[in-house]
């Protein structure tokens, strides 16, 4: 019954057209039309009876960032926002040019985290190249590129001046352990990395000073790539959640992701008292299954069969 692939990332955003054509233009990637969902995800993503959801996809090579926009909308993205911060969750774009890519973006990106060009961590941190940015409702965002002999092997040979796909959906925690287990334990995915990323490097890349962070790699059981990786901030201590981001809030982000049994998986969860945003199982109209909870840092999870 564990978590076997991550199928997309969704996104809540307040403006859906606006924040398609940064994806669109600036990012170069291709946006599928608006579509309205169904009104079974109101049940699944715990709000109000008659929330009118509409959402677009964003295509990146296999995989898919879903930007969603609900009316009623809730709450914006908090005006301060940190890398460090708990409810921090971004997704690692991969490009063969990070460089053309970073050059486009220092010119119309409506928010840089990382302090510079793009960034080479030390090899013993995976020596990729990297740089953060925020898309134009705050969600924050990385490129990245691979070297030879590091990553995932799709990743390797890629020079083409585009994004290619997305590596991984990286989240903040605020006790790295606890988190391990929710997610190797209650969840099946298996530890494929783990480093301990200090330096100017990375002081440089995620806009902070003087950082020590544990990163550690979370691989599904049947497809490892995209997968979920833990940022666990040792220092600076980051912005703790003093309430619940609930799914209409901009700076939510949900996992999606698929279950091998998923009756069984949210029996066990129910008896492992973990937390669900949905009341139970929700059926959507084209008969899947499927059911969200919350991480045990409040990070939105959906398990679908």
């Amino acid at each position: 019954m564990p978590v076997t692939q991550l199928i997309e990332v969704s996104v809540t955003v307040a403006d859906l057209a606006g924040t398609a054509a940064f994806y669109r233009n600036l990012l170069g990637l291709e946006v599928g039309p608006e579509q309205a969902l169904d009104p079974a995800w109101n049940c699944l993503l715990g709000l109000k009876e008659g929330t009118v959801v509409r959402a677009a996809d964003v295509a990146i090579g296999q995989q898919v960032i879903k930007l969603v926009a609900f009316d009623p909308p809730g709450l914006e993205y908090p005006s301060e926002r940190a890398s460090n911060d708990q409810w921090f969750q971004h997704v690692a774009l991969v490009s063969g040019d990070i460089t053309s890519l970073w050059e486009r973006l220092t010119g119309g990106s409506p928010g840089v985290i990382t302090k510079g060009s793009p960034v080479r961590l030390p090899a013993n941190t995976g020596g990729v190249t990297a740089f953060k940015f925020r898309d134009p409702e705050g969600h924050p965002l990385e490129l990245i590129f691979f070297p030879r002999g590091v990553g995932d092997p799709q990743w390797q040979g890629k020079t083409a001046s585009g994004i290619v796909g997305y590596d991984h959906t990286a989240i903040a925690t605020m006790d790295v352990g606890r988190s391990v287990a929710f997610y190797t334990e209650l969840l099946g995915f298996k530890v494929g990395a783990r480093s301990l990323n200090t330096g100017v490097e990375q002081d440089r890349l995620d806009g902070l000073r003087d950082c020590q962070l544990d990163v550690v790699a979370l691989e599904p059981a049947s497809r490892v790539t995209p997968h979920v990786e833990l940022l666990h901030y040792r220092r600076p201590p980051g912005r703790t959640s003093t309430s619940e981001v609930r799914a209409n809030d901009v700076a939510s982000a949900r996992q999606i992701h698929n279950v091998d049994d998923l009756d069984a998986l949210v029996g066990r969860l129910e008896t492992e008292g973990v937390t669900f945003v949905s009341p139970g199982m929700a059926t959507l109209k084209d008969g899947r299954k499927a059911a969200t909870i919350r991480d045990p840092d409040g990070h939105m999870i959906v398990l679908m069969e």
